[in-house]
Order: C-alpha cells, then sequence, then structure tokens
C-alpha cells in the first residue's frame, strides 16, 4: 500500500541542504518518488559515473521531495568512504543516529552488532528517511539498514554496491554524466540565461572541457559568478590550457584533484598503477588485450584491475570488453603517470601496429608487404581468422587506432606512425573514410620526413595523394605523386615508381584525362613486368583495359580485362577480382552484351560485400543501375540497385549520392 503524504513532521530532521540550482537528472528523481511509495532499500550509484558526478546532490534533493512522507524523521549521516583519513566506523553512525533519536548515551551498547540490534529495535514500526552518504562498501551500510519495512534508506557510494543490491534487495539508480541540456540548464541555474544564451559557443566548450561533470560545471560556474564581467570564452579558453587548474575549488570538496585522489587512494597498489598508465593511452577507450599490452600483465590480471576500476566508477565499461573514462579522469591520470615503466607506450603502440597490421593482412593479403620490427615479447598477439574478424576488429578500434597514429607521432614513434597509418588504408577505404584516410597520411608523410628515409617519404606521399584523389583533390594529389616519383627515382626503386604510375592513372582518370590515364597505366605495366611483380601486373593490366574502355575501344579492353581477371584468380586476389569484373561489366554493356554485362556486375558487388568494400559496393551498383536502366530499360531493378547504392553513399557521405537522388527523381518522374 502507498503511504500517505503527512505534512506534520516530528523527530530528528538531519537532511543537508539541498543545492538551489540543482538541474536535470528527472528519471532518477522519479526513480525516487516512485521508491518513496515503496517500502525498502534504494541504492544510489554512479554506475555510469565517477567521483564528482553528483550521487549526493541527487539524494539529498530527492530526500528533500519525498521527506513529507516520513514524519517521524530524517537521519544523515557521512560515511566518509573515502576520506583520507579512513571510512567512518559503522558503530559510530549507528552511536550518532540512536541519539538523535532519543537514546540516553549511558544506555548505548559498545559492541558493533549489540548497536545495530538496539538501532533496529528503535527504528522498528517508525517512518524514517535515513540517508547514508558516501558509503566505502556493503560491509560498511549493512549495519546501518533497519529491519523494518516502513523506512526508506538512501545509499550513495562511488562503488557499485553489488552485495546491497544482490543480497539485501537494494534497487540501483544509475547515475551517469549530465546530458548536454541538463549542463547547459545547470550553467543557466547559476549564471542566468542571458549570459549563457549570449556565448553558446564557450558554454558548449564549457561544457565539453568539463567532460559534463556536474562539480566541473559547477566549480567553473562559481568562477564565472565570481567575475561577472568575464566573457565566457575566456573563461573556456582558460579551462583548455590548465583544467584541473582551474577547477580546484577552496576547499577540497570542490577541487576536482582531491576528489579523484580519494578514488585514487583506494586502489590496490596492481591497479593504481594501471590507473596511472592509462594516462597513456590516447583513448577514447581499451580493451583487455591493449591495456594488458600497456601494463606488460597478462590479460587476467588486466582484468581483475579493469573491474576495480569500473567497481570503483574511475572506468565504466561502456560497451561489452571496451573500457572508458571520461577526459577530467584521463587528464587526472595523465598527471600521475611517471617513468616507471618507460616502455609502456612502446608496448601499447606495438599492440596495435601489429594487430592492425594482421587485419590488413587477413582483409587485403595480396597487398604489398612492408617490414615491422617484432614487437615487445610482453605485448598481447591477437589473431584473425577471416576478413569478416579482422574488419569488425578494424571498425570496433577505429577511434582508437585514428588516436593511436597521433599519439604515436606526439610521442616520437614515428615508425610506428607511418606504418600504423599504412595498415589502416585498406580498411579506411573500403569503408570510404576518406577524410580520416587523409589525416592519418598526412601525418605519416610528416613523421616520414622526420625519419628521412626515402623510400618510406615517397610510399607516404603516395598514399596521401591516393585518398587526396578519393576526395576530388586533384591538384593536392598530383603533387603528392610528384613528390613520391621523384623520391622513387631517386633511389632506382621501378616497383614503387610502377605504382606512382598506377596511382597517376587513376588520378587522370578521375580528372576524365583517359589518354593520360592509358600512358600512366602502361608505364606501370611496364615497370612491374621489369620487376616480377604480378599482382602490379594484374592491377596494371585491368587499369589500361579500363582506359580503353573509356576511350572507346571495348574490344581491346575486353582481351585486357580478361587477361587480368585471368592472373588475379590465379593469383587469389579478390579484391583485383572484384575490380575487374566491375570493368568487364561495363565493357560488355558498351559491346552491346547484357547478360554478360549484368552478370559481370553482380559477381563483382558479390565480391565487394565479401570484402567489406562499400563504397566498390556502391559504385558497381550505380553501374548496374545503369546498365539495367539504359540497356534492358527494366526500370523496377535498376531503381532497387539506386536505392541500395545511395543507401552506401548516404552513410559515406560520398558527392556521387546526389547524382543518384537526380536519376531516382528522373525515373519518378517518367512512371507518372
Amino acid at each position: 500500500m502507498p503511504l500517505p503524504r503527512i505534512t506534520a513532521s516530528t523527530g530528528p530532521h538531519q537532511l543537508p541542504p539541498t543545492v538551489p540550482q540543482f538541474a536535470g537528472r528527472a528519471a532518477e528523481l522519479a526513480a525516487l518518488t516512485n521508491q518513496a511509495h515503496a517500502n525498502g532499500t534504494v541504492l544510489i550509484t554512479a554506475i555510469g559515473g565517477t567521483a564528482g558526478v553528483g550521487k549526493t546532490a541527487l539524494a539529498v534533493h530527492g530526500a528533500h521531495q519525498i521527506a513529507d512522507r516520513f514524519p517521524d524523521g530524517h537521519l544523515y549521516v557521512n560515511l566518509r568512504g573515502f576520506d583520507p583519513a579512513g571510512p567512518l566506523d559503522p558503530a559510530d553512525a549507528i552511536r550518532a543516529f540512536l541519539e538523535a533519536l532519543g537514546v540516553a548515551s549511558q544506555r548505548i551498547p559498545l559492541g558493533l552488532d549489540e548497536r545495530a540490534a538496539r538501532y533496529r529495535s528503535e527504528v522498528s514500526g517508525r517512518r524514517l528517511l535515513i540517508l547514508l552518504d558516501n558509503a566505502r562498501d556493503t560491509a560498511q551500510v549493512r549495519p546501518l539498514l533497519p529491519g523494518t519495512p516502513s523506512c526508506l534508506v538512501l545509499v550513495t557510494s562511488r562503488n557499485q554496491l553489488t552485495g546491497l543490491v544482490a543480497v539485501d534487495g537494494a534497487r540501483p539508480v544509475s547515475l551517469d554524466l549530465l546530458s548536454e541540456t541538463d549542463a547547459v540548464r545547470l550553467l543557466i541555474n547559476r549564471l542566468g540565461q542571458h549570459r549563457v544564451q549570449t556565448e553558446p559557443a564557450a558554454v558548449a566548450d564549457i561544457i565539453t572541457r568539463c567532460a559534463r561533470l556536474p562539480l566541473a560545471l559547477a566549480v567553473v560556474a562559481a568562477r564565472a559568478a565570481l567575475q561577472p564581467h568575464l566573457p565566457l570564452h575566456v573563461l573556456a579558453s582558460e579551462l583548455a590550457d590548465h583544467r584541473l587548474d582551474l577547477l580546484a575549488g577552496d576547499d577540497p570538496n570542490s577541487d576536482l584533484r582531491a576528489v579523484f585522489s580519494w578514488s585514487y587512494r583506494a586502489l590496490t597498489p596492481p591497479t593504481a598503477r594501471l590507473f596511472r598508465l592509462l594516462g597513456h593511452h590516447p583513448g577514447p577507450d581499451i580493451t583487455v588485450p591493449a591495456a594488458a599490452s600497456l601494463a606488460g600483465v597478462s590479460p587476467t590480471a588486466v582484468h581483475q584491475s579493469l573491474t576495480e576500476l569500473s567497481h570503483a566508477n574511475l572506468i565504466v565499461e561502456h560497451r561489452r570488453g571496451r573500457y572508458a573514462f571520461h577526459d577530467l579522469l584521463r587528464a587526472y591520470a595523465a598527471e600521475l603517470r611517471d617513468d616507471e615503466d618507460p616502455q609502456a607506450t612502446r608496448r601499447m603502440l606495438d599492440y596495435y601496429l601489429h594487430a592492425a597490421y594482421g587485419a590488413d593482412r587477413v582483409l587485403h593479403p595480396t597487398r604489398d608487404s612492408i617490414t615491422l620490427d617484432p614487437p615487445r615479447s610482453d605485448t598481447i598477439k591477437e589473431d584473425f581468422a577471416d576478413p569478416d574478424q579482422a574488419l569488425a576488429w578494424f571498425t570496433a578500434e577505429h577511434d582508437v587506432l585514428l588516436a593511436a597514429v597521433e599519439h604515436s607521432a606526439a610521442t616520437g614513434y614515428d615508425a610506428h606512425t607511418w606504418q600504423l597509418a599504412w595498415a589502416l588504408l585498406s580498411y579506411l577505404d573500403r569503408r570510404g573514410l576518406w577524410n580520416d584516410w587523409v589525416t592519418t597520411s598526412r601525418t605519416a608523410v610528416t613523421a616520414a620526413d622526420r625519419l628521412g628515409n626515402p623510400a618510406v617519404q615517397a610510399r607516404t606521399h603516395r598514399n596521401l595523394a591516393a585518398a587526396y584523389t578519393e576526395l576530388a583533390l586533384y591538384p593536392q594529389a598530383h603533387t603528392e605523386l610528384q613528390q613520391a616519383l621523384a623520391l622513387y627515382e631517386k633511389t632506382g626503386d621501378l616497383a614503387g615508381q610502377a605504382r606512382t604510375h598506377y596511382t597517376l592513372a587513376f588520378v587522370w582518370g578521375r580528372q576524365n584525362d583517359q589518354t593520360r590515364a592509358l600512358d600512366h597505366a602502361e608505364q606501370s605495366l611496364l615497370l612491374h613486368q621489369a620487376t616480377g611483380h604480378l599482382v602490379g601486373q594484374a592491377d596494371a593490366v585491368n587499369a589500361v583495359g579500363w582506359h580503353h574502355a573509356q576511350l572507346g575501344d571495348h574490344d581491346q579492353a575486353r582481351d585486357r580485362c580478361q587477361q587480368a581477371l585471368a592472373l588475379h584468380e590465379r593469383l587469389g586476389n579478390r579484391d583485383g577480382q572484384a575490380h575487374t569484373w566491375d570493368s568487364l561489366g561495363y565493357i560488355h554493356h558498351h559491346l552491346g552484351n547484357q547478360t554478360a554485362a549484368i552478370n559481370s556486375y553482380q559477381r563483382a558487388v558479390a565480391m565487394f560485400r565479401e570484402l567489406g568494400d562499400r563504397h566498390g559496393m556502391a559504385a558497381t551498383l550505380t553501374h548496374l543501375a545503369d546498365d539495367i536502366q539504359h540497356g534492358a530499360g527494366d526500370d523496377q531493378n535498376a531503381l532497387t540497385a539506386y536505392q541500395k547504392a545511395l543507401t552506401i553513399f548516404v552513410e559515406l557521405n560520398h558527392p556521387d549520392a546526389d547524382q543518384i537522388r537526380t536519376t531516382l527523381a528522373t525515373i519518378a518522374r517518367a512512371e507518372q
């Protein structure tokens, strides 16, 4: 039965004052209000959060909202679970409660069990609201739980009090970082609507740099309130340069470093070491194998430490097997890191480089290889059974790998930088992630220039040119390719020259200068034949055939592409086969053989799908749709192929999407 609302209240009233500018947490407050109608124990814990996330503020604010439902009083205690002086003894907390309930000091038992029994007797039948703030663990909380169902207990803790939920029936209320909307509301409540709305960009920067952490936002708001004429963009700029310094209040409870330190000091030594080492990781998240490599320990040992960090809410397993913490904790960990293990960064980068290289070899086995230095012996090795597994790993690690390229360059690991960028190329190309390809390739070029190795410099310039071409940045692509070709000619690298001419053919073809494109494709073929590079020969022969087709010589084009297909099949190069089948589809269409054209396109689409090459798949679907529409006159099947291609191009944010939309609109008008 729901408890009736009672307006008159007797007994102790120990609740701290609520925060007048409290903002957000509507769902969590609703959960607390609902618990006021149902007897039991409620656990508030920052499962998705950490120190400073506002657990106490929520508990106190919610307690005040439901306080009038508990007429026999409200008890409060700060259990000081993470205080540097140590947590409060439950026996002392019970003593304070008994005295508040009117029990004379001389009648309070000495032992914990006896005090707990007397406490349960005193609260039996009373309707009390009990707030246990900042608990260390379940053992500290359990003696303070009443035995009567007429009481409601709110518990806050930085740790996940699993035992309290599992054994004592506590109902967890997850507390995460504030939403963007609630973060803005917090600042408006403290600074006024006009000041906040006047500088929306600065407000957005402040929220980002405070990681949407309520305590950090409150400290920044306090600084702004004390300096009413200070523009918020100045404050945002100061946050960018001196984040944790600016987030230091005038007492430990409002100093981010101090608040974080209370949780950090409670960690076991191996877990504290891992937390410090995580300051070396570029983010945004980390897996067990990567963390084990970083720490130089076994996956089992690092998993135990990650679990401890998760229970302490210093890290969160935001997706299965992937752990992250917000930027303020990352900054704190970076401050704590030291040189106790100078090889930590090397091991971490070794892990990402060798895993990415292994995944690339599975994804594109006929691609030219590079030579890596062996990884450190305590680096975890990843094995990939098939292309699907390799592609899934790349997809999951995408953001981390991009960050690792930048981090390796910033920390002086230039060889790791260009090699990791190289290992990402096939994945980024097949997924149509060309902006990322350009970014990583630029970083690789800079790293290669620092190394001063002409062969590496040439390779990185050529890879950057290919990325520029996909973004239709043709002048930049030509500049990079001229530098690559000059370096390859200087070193006498015929294979490198051959690949550069192949890329030049690609660039000129994109610019619709098929004569120049054919010339470079033929130069590529001659050079590959001179070096005996069979995969390169097959690619070049297909390119020669394609450019002949673009120039209208379809018989010559067919013969060349069939030669390329046979060689790709002999070499087992499915990527080359897919591109050659696409070329043959185009050629058969222009030779008037529609059945062969459609079959060729369909084989190319199937292979691109298997390879995870979404751009190749979309481009061939477009060719297939064009062929069906203009050759077989089957608008319905053409429409289906166009729509599939459009879906992929839209997801890739590719400019070809606009042309397909125009084509679909034309088909729709024709059907009316």
